[in-house]
């Protein structure tokens, strides 16, 4: 089971995680808690209950470089391509826009 913590504007949002049935995303409880807290994305409002798909939610997905520069991370780390979490946890830890993707130590 792999971890990752969800950052957004540098405030713990929740973790994703990735196990057997598939990912499970949750909110935070002190994130829902703290005034003005928004979502991560349109596409997973806050709420307490956690998200669960049986594949890499297409927000986080979104997050993964394309193209040339994904063929340089998947060479340089030597990344399976089709290991999109395993993507995710490598290279998202500086993405464009509010939200970071922090490996969690278990």
């Amino acid at each position: 089971m792999r971890q990752a913590e969800i950052y957004y504007q540098n405030n713990v949002a929740g973790i994703i995680t990735e196990n057997d049935e598939g990912y499970v995303f949750q909110y935070d409880e002190k994130y829902l808690k703290t005034e003005n807290s928004k979502p991560v994305s349109l596409t997973l409002p806050t709420q307490k209950e956690p998200y669960e798909s049986k594949i890499l939610f297409p927000f986080f997905d979104g997050l993964i470089p394309e193209g040339w520069l994904l063929n340089i991370a998947v060479s340089n780390w030597k990344i399976n391509p089709r290991d999109r979490f395993g993507l995710l946890l490598t290279l998202c830890k500086d993405c464009i826009g509010c939200v970071t993707v922090l490996p969690k130590e278990n």
